[in-house]
Formats: structure tokens, C-alpha cells, sequence
């Protein structure tokens, strides 16, 4: 089956509080066990906040390491999940129970298959 990925927005004004947090603890742990119990569930986790992110760019040989996201944004990575699925309807069923989906959003994006990617330039390779 397919792999998806399943990034988990909250928005970066407003966010919750460690109180809201810990309220929601037990909707992040049924909604991660719903998705265990329909067999898709590959892995997942929440991401710590962007106040401790770093960013790290290699521009014209010269390494830059900034503290940071790698760029401002109305919302922010909190964390994902990924999938195994049979097909990406599935995967939006799922991602329409996210527990914040009613204040967040949820991107939902196929696992490039390597394997299958490099056979195919082998074979153009071939070919050519």
C-alpha cells in the first residue's frame, strides 16, 4: 500500500496554552489509537515548538545555522503522522478526525516510492 504523510498545523498566533494542551492529550491519544486499530497507523509525533527550531542552509559552499523556523508562516509544523494506507481518500477520511482540525489544518502528501523512482531512470538510462 501507499505511504502518506500527514503534517499537523496549529496556528502561530494564539496558540495553546500548556493547560489546552494537556486537555487535549486524551482526543491526540484516542484519534493515534483509531488510526492503529484501522491498520494505516506507521508512526508519528509531536514536534516541539519553533522557538527551538534551527534552520541549516548551505549557500555558495558557506554553511548558515540560524535559530528559527526556516520562515514566517500564519501556521506551524506541530507534528505528523505516517501512513499506510490503500488510497489517499482514506488518508483525508482520517485527516478530517485530526483533533485540530477544527482550528489547524492538516497537509496530506504521498511517500515518493525511491525504489520504483530509481528502477524507472534505470530503465530511461537503459533506454537511452
Amino acid at each position: 500500500m501507499p505511504e502518506y504523510l500527514m503534517l499537523i498545523y496549529t496556528p502561530a498566533e494564539n496558540p495553546l496554552s500548556p493547560e489546552e494542551m494537556a486537555e487535549m492529550s486524551p482526543q491526540w491519544d484516542a484519534y493515534t489509537e483509531s488510526l492503529r486499530e484501522a491498520g494505516v497507523y506507521l508512526g508519528g509525533n509531536a514536534l516541539q515548538g519553533t522557538d527551538v527550531a534551527t534552520t541549516v542552509r548551505v549557500r555558495d559552499g558557506e554553511t548558515q545555522i540560524t535559530d528559527g523556523p526556516f520562515a514566517e508562516t500564519k501556521e506551524v509544523l506541530g507534528g505528523y503522522y505516517l501512513l499506510d494506507a490503500p488510497d489517499l481518500d482514506t488518508v483525508l477520511a482520517h485527516a478530517t478526525r485530526v483533533p485540530n482540525i477544527a482550528f489547524g489544518s492538516t497537509e496530506v502528501r504521498p511517500i515518493l516510492d525511491m525504489g520504483a523512482r530509481q528502477a524507472r531512470v534505470a530503465e530511461v538510462q537503459a533506454q537511452a
